[in-house]
């Protein structure tokens, strides 16, 4: 569902595209990360190479569909992996990983006349895996497809760029949220919704990990920390309280994405002198989410420093009052 609400106009294009004679072989899709554009990837792909009369197995499974991603970090990370639980992925896709999918290409699609190869995230391609990918997109396969999706596409080579057209994924309206939010996850109550839309700031990926980690209340006092400060720690203990003495990593990283959207928020409100010092401040709660999924932040500690990060920002409005 998370491929299709709110991106009617980009299958609009990616339709027409297919209903050409000639198909473009190769797709950016540009955007954000958390819009949506992995999930139209898969049910895009799903429609590329389904073939009437013949049972098609799901996108995951598909022998056409060809996925490239940052592999498991170990053995026992792929076990969760292939068990359908949450697991730990290396840094990048590897030339090795491009290099296996290009012997793949040489053979013929199995139940049809078209293959795609899906790569989430092309942010995530090593330089070398970059420089192998470019012979396929130069030279592909008959009925081979490719769909890049890239959070930051400025950060992809010219030469890859210029060999593919860009398909661009917008936030969300607020209704489109609404509507992922009913469909994905229809056991949140009124409030809980409304707090995912306003913390996701249009990103359906950020509202769906919002309402799964019960994030509403440790919103409310972000909010409070970053307008009222907290002189005396009061707040920031509540904090600790609402997110749980030791999260675990994935309700730290879902912290820290909702402390980077409260001050996003706080921006639309503030004054110019204070908008610095919240770029500033979110800037450093970003550094820490990068940091976050490789180092061993004590949680307790970690959650100490986000609030005190938030509450830094009505500190420095009190004293430049």
């Amino acid at each position: 569902m998370s491929g299709y609400i709110g991106h009617e106009a980009a299958w609009e294009v990616w339709r027409a595209a297919r209903s050409g004679q000639r198909m473009h072989h190769g797709w950016i899709l540009a955007g954000r990360e958390g819009l949506g554009k992995a999930g139209f990837a898969r049910a895009a792909a799903a429609e590329l190479v389904a073939e009437a009369g013949v049972p098609q197995p799901p996108p995951e499974h598909h022998p056409d569909i060809l996925w490239l991603r940052p592999l498991p970090t170990n053995e026992d990370e792929a076990k969760k992996r292939d068990e359908g639980k949450p697991y730990t992925r290396k840094r990048n896709i590897s030339v090795d990983q491009v290099r296996e999918m290009q012997r793949r290409l040489v053979t013929r699609p199995t139940l049809g006349a078209r293959r795609a190869v899906v790569i989430d995230s092309a942010d995530d391609l090593e330089k070398s895996a970059v420089n192998a990918l470019l012979k396929s997109l130069e030279e592909p396969p008959v009925g081979t497809f490719f769909l890049l999706v890239a959070h930051q596409i400025g950060g992809l080579l010219p030469t890859v760029r210029s060999r593919c057209t860009v398909l661009r994924f917008h936030p969300l309206s607020p209704a489109d949220l609404a509507r992922a939010l009913s469909a994905e996850a229809p056991q949140l109550t009124g409030a809980e919704r409304e707090a995912a839309i306003a913390a996701a700031a249009g990103s359906p990926g950020a509202a769906l990990a919002f309402a799964e980690q019960k994030l509403g209340k440790a919103w409310e006092i972000m909010a409070r920390l970053v307008a009222q400060g907290d002189s005396d720690f009061t707040l920031r203990g509540e904090l600790s309280t609402a997110l749980g003495l030791r999260p675990d990593r994935e309700r730290q990283l879902a912290a820290l994405e909702a402390a980077q959207m409260v001050l996003t928020g706080a921006l639309a409100t503030s004054s110019d002198a204070m908008r610095l010092r919240i770029v500033e401040t979110h800037a450093k709660v970003g550094i820490l989410a990068a940091q976050a999924p490789t180092y061993n932040f004590d949680p307790t500690l970690l959650l100490l420093e986000i609030g005190g990060l938030l509450a830094s920002v009505a500190q420095t409005r009190e004293s430049a009052a």
